[in-house]
């Protein structure tokens, strides 16, 4: 990658911290302020020197902050000035209109300078003819790279991987490495931490970083230093089952192979960061049932997307209505259930949220697996039930004391003690059903688990209620 053109020694970013960096960025109102200014004085001269201190990253994180006029009127100013990492760094609607606005000629010179895992980030997000357009001016060589990765599968280890890797015999000594490594250092990735030995068919029977190396001596041979038989990445495997093996693994880089275990690539601990990231705040937000937002995302199409849960949740909502609907006489003799029997569903929502959001971690790092997939479910049940009887003891006494019906205390603890333990097998069942499915639990259990429980909720205090309860 070529050096940041957002870089000068004599910068005020130079006389502080990456972190104060960071926060004047993002925390500096007057900093935005002074920055929307110089763009709205229309001078690009004042723009590219205004920004001129900050790394890539930076840079495409205020593009995202701007606003749609804001972003659209900076890209202009900084014209061919743009720092070509920039278009790697950003996302959502503000990376749209960047590549929107630059043209294909720009985009393959950005492309040409960028690792093909960053080149093939920016290359799959363009529409099919500007793809093709950009790919035609590439060089050959990163063209036919960028075209095998993006015959993977998206978000797959082969959408991931670096084609850019060192691999040698394992009867080679440590001095040829080094000599290897001093001759081709033009033709070497901008960064890596492993050399990977490989057998004569090419499949990977080990690795040495680049520490071993150095500390050895030249006679050493490759085979007697390096790791065996560490773990790899089949290039099919999906980005999630990739951050899982890093995690597991405590892995820098990993060798990437084929169908037929040959080396063809290689994932380093940098591209699984971002893929953490990635996962864990897809999870968060679908749990939510929103999809990905940025700031700088119009009305229209937040709108559009968050009403499809909401609608969703609305059609629940009537089922758990209706389920009130059925006791309607029951609930016009004795007001008092209508005070108590939101309590009983909240407190059934509440206690399945915990268990399915625990749960769905759980599957997310392969916590729970078949094997120990009963032992967990009797677990969440155990665990609900001793919430469930002293809460019970807790609102039935409160009940109790609030409207002086010990029978209707009664009532409302057997309710609560119910539904909180229908609560903690629906929190583990469903996404463990689901993901038995073959679908992202994530995204669909809280619809079923918040609707099961309102519903189970209502007919349990509601129905026992009129059976239990004299009539008035």
């Amino acid at each position: 990658m070529t050096e940041s053109n957002f870089t000068h020694e004599d910068s005020r970013a130079d006389e502080l911290s990456h972190a104060e960096v960071y926060i004047e960025l993002h925390q500096d109102k007057d900093f935005i302020d002074e920055l929307v200014a110089h763009i709205e004085s229309d001078s690009p001269d004042n723009v590219f020197n205004f920004l001129e201190p900050y790394n890539a990253a930076d840079v495409a994180d205020l593009m995202e902050v701007l606003s749609y006029k804001e972003r659209r009127d900076l890209i202009r100013l900084l014209g061919e000035k743009l720092d070509p990492e920039v278009l790697s760094e950003i996302e959502g609607s503000a990376q749209d209109d960047l590549y929107d606005q630059l043209s294909n000629e720009q985009i393959a010179d950005a492309v040409t300078d960028m690792e093909i895992d960053d080149a093939v980030y920016v290359i799959e997000e363009l529409d099919e003819e500007d793809r093709s357009e950009v790919l035609s001016a590439l060089p050959h060589d990163d063209r036919e790279a960028i075209k095998e990765s993006l015959s993977y599968p998206e978000d797959s280890a082969g959408r991931m991987m670096q084609k850019d890797l060192v691999a040698l015999p394992e009867f080679w000594s440590v001095g040829q490495a080094i000599d290897l490594l001093r001759d081709q250092s033009s033709d070497l990735p901008e960064d890596f931490y492993d050399v990977f030995v490989v057998s004569p068919i090419h499949h990977p029977v080990g690795k040495v970083s680049l520490a071993k190396i150095m500390r050895a001596r030249r006679s050493t041979k490759i085979q007697s230093i390096m790791e065996q038989d560490p773990p790899t990445v089949n290039v099919m495997a999906d980005q999630e089952e990739v951050a899982y093996r890093f995690t597991k693994y405590h892995l820098i880089s990993a060798a990437v192979t084929d169908e037929n275990n040959r080396l063809v690539g290689m994932i380093t601990v940098d591209d699984v960061v971002d893929v953490i990231e990635e996962e864990a705040e897809e999870d968060i937000l679908a749990l939510a049932g929103v999809g990905e937002e940025s700031m700088g995302d119009s009305v229209f199409s937040i709108s559009k997307d968050r009403f499809k849960w909401l609608f969703v949740n609305l059609l629940t909502a009537i089922l758990a209505s209706l389920v009130i609907g059925l006791y309607e006489q029951t609930i016009e003799k004795l007001v008092a259930l209508a005070v108590l029997m939101p309590i009983v569903a909240s407190m059934g929502g509440n206690a399945a949220t915990q268990t399915m959001t625990v749960t769905v971690r759980a599957l997310a790092t392969k916590e729970i697996s078949p094997a120990n997939a009963s032992r967990s479910v009797w677990k969440e049940f155990k665990v609900a039930m001793i919430n469930g009887i002293f809460l019970s003891l807790i609102s039935g006494g409160v009940a109790v004391l609030w409207f002086g019906n010990p029978l209707l205390g009664s009532v409302f603890a057997a309710a609560m003690i119910f539904n909180l333990m229908c609560a903690g097998l629906c929190g583990i069942l469903i996404p463990l059903s689901i993901d038995k499915l073959g679908q992202d639990p994530a995204i669909a259990s809280s619809v079923f688990v918040t609707t099961i429980t309102d519903v189970i909720g209502f007919f349990a205090f509601l129905g026992l209620a009129t059976v239990v309860l004299p009539p008035l």
